[in-house]
């Protein structure tokens, strides 16, 4: 493909790819956008007169962006001393992602062999976001240029829109963030909170708060709150006494039986939604019924319990955090109505808002019928004006969201986890409502009157007083364990082809034989075991992928190519073994302006870069640019050769490092200056041998690294080595 440049004044997108796992950038998700800035190379920023003003004036926290000069401020530092507009429009949509919610820091500019042709790099967790973001810094950054108007708040509330509709929900995103802290991968499954942790066999699912071992029996006894109740209290757990009701008179006669105050409350209702409490004459009752009524399903009346509503989150038998409810009010000044004095007092407040990211709701009294019922109580409308000074309940119960983890009684701590347990969830929301929740609950009179299945989080993440709690940690540790692995081995091949496709077959067959059923992702197809699936012609990621989803797997083996790494990035986040078999040259990758050979070694070093600490590099040693990958692996580096006299060889193994090496007709494998011999190999020396020698090498090294016990080794080798169709070299 040939390029040239452009004459012109303007950012022109020449292409944006989606680079969706580790690649030559960084080990994360990534957009590359390749730009074309034309005449701009002229005009870097110190030379635009009121360039630095406007931007600054409309994106004043890029005051935050530490840049090249490495502190706050680095990058203002930039645009001052003059830099050029692919940089500034990388730094421009790393700042709109942030101020819509969606934290990134990483991203890069980098020039072509193409006059004014711009590589430009930013991270991004979502992909559709990141696009927008990138094309809205465009526009941001040419207006700043030309001096024409630009509505930054429009921008970033659509972008904030995008990220409510397509990132993941909070409570989740917490919980994958957890994972990412202790090093699980993960994958989402669907467009909402259907997430993957960790891989193949070793994987486990959680959405939103619920997690692949929540009973959907548990789940349907707490939709049925009466019966949550009886199995409760039948273990001995304080619950308040109540009957379901059918009609406002039922509900006036249980009221009447229950004994005054009582509380009215949907069977299956959550978020509040629909209760009425402390309800103390029949038309009080009546109105509740109705309220209630309206969310849909059907009506318990309940004796109301003294005290202050709580929530306790039980995760994996234990109570992790705990949050109270305080009563919401507003105060009249005899000027606003109600309503208005919501909006003016508790609707201003930044953590409410609509979207489900805000740990509070935006109150809409004419929506609310339980708070239209305690404002008719008090004798009140949304529309009336309460005098100067009065104060106004709004809701009895408000949210939950003042920290008291550190003040709940061992003696509630546990009943909230035994009633998790009766019930039957991993991970429960238990609402209790107690007068004084550092002291036990039977004195008191308090109850647990309700198990919720799928609890928010946001509560604990965000409470508005007290200490956040580390909850996703919590329900990650409870789903692996604290020390648990979530990884299948994975082995990476990248090089050349005529090497990596023939290793990478004859490794996953070594992983079969030893136990493990493995896939295997390369040239010639996906193959489950010795079945294959299908051709890797087209969406090769995508269906790459597929190995890491699939609940059978137990060890997957990934052929990589170098336009694969350019087009897509790798398909895993870190590997067990990263082999090279090779540094090609930079033949047929000119569409990725790569021409020179010298550029394949940043290419190529993807594959090591992402060897696990406990991991290991596998490293052809006779190719000098391969070699010198060994200082760029965080774990284990084992050389193979046919010449054990190479200085490479004889460097790594005086510093007590591993090879594997053919010499004198015998396949050897060496740790320092010890030696330990594997098998005899005595082929005639031809071309086709010498390939299938460097096969072989490889893929001994490979299940050395992988602890493949030797006998397996041996007699795989033996077996299936003579299978490969080697083409003649």
């Amino acid at each position: 493909m040939a390029w040239h440049h452009m004459s012109h004044k303007d950012i022109r997108f020449l292409r944006i790819t989606y680079l969706r796992g580790p690649n030559i950038w960084t080990y994360r998700p990534t957009l590359e956008a390749w730009i074309d800035i034309g005449d701009l190379e002229d005009c870097p920023s110190n030379t635009l007169p009121g360039f630095y003003e406007r931007l600054t004036a409309w994106l004043p926290t890029l005051e935050e962006h530490h840049c090249s000069p490495g502190v706050r401020g680095g990058f203002l530092q930039r645009l001052r001393e003059g830099t050029w507009p692919g940089h500034i429009m990388e730094h421009v949509a790393l700042e709109l992602q942030n101020l819509a919610g969606m934290q990134t820091g990483f991203g890069k500019a980098r020039s072509t062999h193409v006059r004014g042709v711009y590589k430009v790099v930013i991270r991004t967790r979502q992909e559709e976001v990141g696009r927008d973001a990138l094309h809205a810094a465009r526009d941001l950054v040419m207006a700043a240029i030309n001096d024409t108007p630009f509505d930054v708040a429009a921008t970033v509330s659509r972008l904030r829109a995008m990220v409510d509709s397509l990132y993941l929900g909070p409570s989740t995103a917490h919980i994958v963030e957890a994972a990412t802290a202790r090093g699980i991968p993960h994958i989402r499954l669907n467009d909402g909170n259907l997430v993957q942790l960790g891989s193949g066999a070793a994987q486990r699912r959680i959405w939103t708060a619920e997690t692949d071992c929540t009973s959907a029996i548990a789940e349907g006894i707490c939709s049925d709150k009466d019966l949550t109740k009886t199995l409760l209290s039948t273990c001995g757990i304080p619950v308040p006494e109540g009957q379901s009701v059918d009609n406002a008179d039922e509900a006036w006669e249980a009221a009447q039986d229950i004994g005054l105050p009582v509380a009215v409350k949907p069977v299956d209702g959550n978020h509040g939604r629909g209760v009425t409490l402390d309800l103390m004459t029949e038309d009080d009752v009546r109105a509740a019924f109705v309220a209630a009524e309206q969310e849909g399903s059907g009506v318990i009346v309940e004796r109301c319990i003294p005290g202050e509503e709580h929530r306790l989150l039980v995760v994996g038998g234990r109570m992790v955090a705990a949050t109270a409810g305080k009563t919401t009010e507003v105060t009249g000044d005899g000027i606003h109505t109600t309503q208005q004095l919501v909006d003016l007092q508790l609707n201003t407040d930044p953590r409410r808002g609509v979207e489900e990211e805000f740990p509070l709701e935006t109150i809409v009294l004419e929506k609310e019928q339980h708070m239209l019922v305690e404002l008719k109580r008090q004798g009140l409308t949304p529309d009336s004006v309460p005098a100067a000074g009065q104060v106004v309940r709004i809701q009895r119960h408000g949210n939950l969201t003042h920290d008291v983890t550190d003040q709940v009684h061992p003696d509630i701590a546990e009943l909230a986890a035994m009633a998790a347990r009766v019930v039957g969830l991993d991970i429960a929301g238990v609402d209790l409502v107690a007068t004084d929740i550092s002291q036990p609950l039977a004195p008191q009179k308090g109850a647990i009157v309700e198990v919720n299945a799928g609890p928010g989080l946001l509560m604990h993440i965000k409470p508005e007083t007290g200490l956040p709690r580390p909850v996703g940690k919590a329900i990650v540790d409870n789903l692996f364990g604290t020390t648990g692995d979530a990884r299948i081995p994975v082995v990476g091949v990248c090089g050349d082809s005529q090497l990596s496709t023939p290793v990478a077959r004859l490794v996953a067959r070594l992983l079969d034989l030893s136990g493990k059923h493995t896939g295997l992702a390369c040239n010639q197809g996906l193959f489950l075991g010795k079945r294959k699936v299908q051709d890797l012609t087209h969406r090769r990621w995508a269906c790459s992928q597929r190995l890491l989803i699939n609940r059978q797997v137990q060890a997957a083996v990934f052929e990589n190519s170098p336009r694969e790494i350019l087009a897509d990035g790798l398909v895993y986040d870190r590997c067990q073994v990263g082999v090279v078999t090779g540094v090609p040259k930079a033949e047929g990758l000119e569409e990725f302006y790569i021409q020179e050979d010298e550029q394949m070694f940043n290419i190529v070093r993807t594959q090591v870069d992402v060897v696990l600490r406990t991991g290991c590099a596998v490293i052809n040693a006779h190719d000098p640019a391969a070699s010198e990958l060994a200082d760029l692996c965080d774990g284990d580096v084992i050389f193979y050769a046919t010449d054990a006299k190479l200085p490479v060889i004889e460097a790594h193994l005086d510093k007590g490092g591993k090879a594997v090496l053919c010499q004198d007709g015998q396949l050897t494998l060496a740790t320092g200056d010890k030696t330990r011999p594997l098998f005899e190999h005595r082929q005639p020396p031809c071309a086709a041998n010498e390939l299938r020698t460097g096969v072989l090498l490889a893929a001994a090294a490979t299940a050395w690294a992988l602890g493949i016990p030797f006998t397996v080794l041996r007699a795989g080798i033996e077996s299936e080595l003579p299978l490969l169709d080697l083409p003649p070299a």
